[in-house]
């Protein structure tokens, strides 16, 4: 009898940059034990899909329209107050990890840091920890 793998860990990735989702996705789906199971464009979409998707993990940038990753994270944590939530963002300063550790978000890795960083964040994040750039 063959062993049943795990399932893969389940990321919603919301970011208003086609180009940039599909960067991230890229680094994400070097992993087996990851699976993208969603994309949305703004914050608003990505509160129906992480509602609609029940995923793992929910990957928010800070600046989308419609509703931003910051105002869409604050949603998020009301209406599912279980799901981890990692902010991806070109957008850095003390404010920013200040506001996302005040709201209840796991963890925050720069745009610029996505390639070296971007794995380990997810890891942290799915085991319980957090992750924020050293100093913050």
């Amino acid at each position: 009898m063959r062993l049943r793998e795990p399932d893969p860990m389940r990321i919603l990735l919301a970011d208003d940059h086609e180009a940039v989702r599909k960067g991230v996705c890229a680094i994400l789906s070097s992993r087996l034990d990851i699976e993208v199971c969603g994309e949305a464009k703004n914050g608003q979409e990505a509160i129906e899909k992480a509602h609609a998707l029940k995923p793992d993990l929910i990957i928010l940038d800070i600046t989308m329209p419609v509703l931003n990753g910051i105002d869409a994270a604050r949603v998020i944590r009301q209406t599912l107050p279980e799901l981890p939530i990692l902010l991806l963002s070109m957008h850095e300063g003390k404010h920013i990890i200040e506001d996302a550790r005040r709201i209840g978000i796991e963890g925050y890795v720069s745009k610029s840091e996505a390639g070296a960083t971007l794995l380990a964040a997810v890891d942290a994040i799915l085991h319980n920890q957090t992750f924020f750039p050293e100093g913050n």
